[in-house]
């Protein structure tokens, strides 16, 4: 059977991933922080055998050698799946709490993979539009020739260090294949916002990600009163990044390449409207219906033909994802 490494199972995009990987026949390990953390992930697929699904214990990606045990098995790996990423609430020190650990555990789990995986043939890296875009001069079109132009000292602010960070380590994960030229391609999958569902065993309404958060705020009410700007108005459904991170190591010509995953356009105004009429009883939280757009006129094109044409993904609608992922939210109490 063919194996895989997941790293970082417990996060919104790997939990999805663990799905579809058991639904496409993969045996796969996943690494996770804690032992309590692996077990919750076991306890909720009770009817996939231990030989399909287990987990190794990473405490931390970012120390030197951290991946050195979780990538030797028996039977060997054949693909890894790296979406696990240092993550920091206190950022005193950009380089120190940012940059560092988020190339340091890029390039630690390729040369784990390089020295002591030699059976793996590609490794797919959760990248991310923040390597893409050029927020001072956005192009006519964004596609995956495009790379944030971002200096190391501009990184240094702490308003560009995120972005900065996911720019450096995909620029360091290509570089490392480059230099060393070890026995696996890599493919780097690169989502904007990613909405839907959350995996209700793994998050609290606290703990849910990032982009996730205007709907908590919206079903709870507190986008009422005023609808707060969309800020980046392009997304992607959480199951169609997983869906690209598996079909990246089921497709041969994926190696060597990077994956914009985007479904397209939204405002939160869309969002309140798909809300009105999928979920009525939100009616009384929901700001009122003469909400305007704030979608510019003249906002860029994107091009997603790429994951279309190579990965064969077929974007859901956003009224699904919408529905979706407000359904999952009120699960968990919201």
């Amino acid at each position: 059977m063919v194996k895989v490494l997941l790293t970082g199972g417990s996060g919104f995009i790997a939990a999805h991933i663990v799905d579809i990987l058991i639904q496409h026949g993969f045996d796969t390990v996943f690494t996770v922080r804690s032992a309590d953390k692996g077990k919750r992930i076991l306890d909720n697929h009770p009817d996939t055998p231990k030989e399909k699904l287990s987990y190794v214990i990473v405490k931390d990606v970012a120390q030197d050698g951290a991946f050195d045990e979780a990538v030797k098995s028996d039977p060997p790996f054949d693909y890894v799946l790296h979406t696990a990423s240092p993550f920091h609430f206190n950022v005193q020190d950009p380089v120190k709490d940012f940059l560092d650990p988020a190339i340091k555990g890029t390039t630690g789990i390729l040369k784990a993979i390089k020295a002591h995986a030699p059976t793996v043939k590609r490794v797919v890296v959760t990248s991310s539009f923040a390597a893409i875009v050029n927020p001072k001069q956005h192009p006519k079109v964004y596609s995956e020739k495009e790379w944030n132009p971002v200096t190391w000292q501009e990184a240094l602010d702490h308003s560009n260090v995120y972005r900065a960070s996911k720019t450096f380590a995909e620029k360091a994960a290509w570089e490392f294949v480059e230099k060393e030229k070890p026995n696996f391609d890599i493919a780097t999958i690169n989502p904007p916002l990613v909405f839907g569902p959350i995996v209700h065993y793994l998050n609290s309404l606290e703990a849910i990600n990032t982009s996730n958060q205007r709907f908590r705020n919206l079903i709870q009410g507190q986008m009422k009163e005023q609808l707060p700007p969309t800020g980046i108005f392009i997304y992607v459904d959480v199951r169609d990044v997983a869906l690209a991170h598996v079909r990246a190591i089921e497709v041969p010509e994926a190696g060597g390449q990077r994956f914009f995953v985007t479904a397209g356009y939204f405002t939160n105004k869309e969002i309140v409207d798909i809300a009105r009429k999928t979920h009525p009883e939100l009616e009384s939280k929901l700001p009122a219906k003469d909400s305007p757009s704030d979608l510019p006129s003249d906002i860029y094109k994107i091009d997603n033909s790429r994951s279309k044409d190579v990965l064969g993904i077929k974007y859901r609608p956003f009224e699904e994802t919408v529905s979706d992922t407000i359904s999952s939210l009120q699960e968990v109490g919201a």
